[in-house]
């Protein structure tokens, strides 16, 4: 039998959105800062140990001032005229209110991460954090559906 299993925070987002509105809908749209703060114990200097070698990473948080959703939404893209399935959008009304977003590495310290291009509301709490890799993460020849 499969154990059961949570997500305790890393760390949190302080950014400079301080509400859901105005933030851009996707990341590295607009050049703007923000810090993670690692709590510990990853907020010493092994957890970052060879991460100021990579220009961007994967940051995964909680939507946590965003309310659960159903299986359709109204995506912006479509002028909230049309439903989709929820897997089928990036919409923050997630069925686990997980986000991912990539993100470029400003600066590392130990506890301390500077990111770039970020869509993160303060206090935003992260799951995790992987560096990206282009010559595996990105995909040239991707498809984006009604996007």
């Amino acid at each position: 039998m499969a154990k059961p299993w949570s997500l305790n925070p890393i760390g949190v987002v302080h950014s400079p959105f301080r509400q859901k509105f105005g933030i851009p809908r996707q990341p590295r749209l607009v050049p703007v800062e923000a810090e993670i703060e690692l709590f510990p114990p990853l907020d010493g200097p092994e957890a970052v140990r060879g991460l100021e070698g990579f220009s961007h990473l994967w940051v995964v948080f909680g939507f946590h001032a965003a309310p659960g959703g159903g299986p359709t939404v109204r995506p912006p893209r479509l002028g909230g005229r049309q439903r989709r399935g929820v897997l089928a959008t990036r919409s923050t009304h997630r069925p686990n209110g997980l986000g991912l977003s990539a993100v470029s590495l400003e600066a590392v310290a130990p506890g301390r991460l500077t990111v770039g291009g970020v869509d993160l509301l303060d206090g935003t709490p992260v799951l995790d954090i992987k560096p990206y890799l282009p010559w595996s993460d990105a995909v040239p020849e991707a498809t984006a559906g009604f996007a």
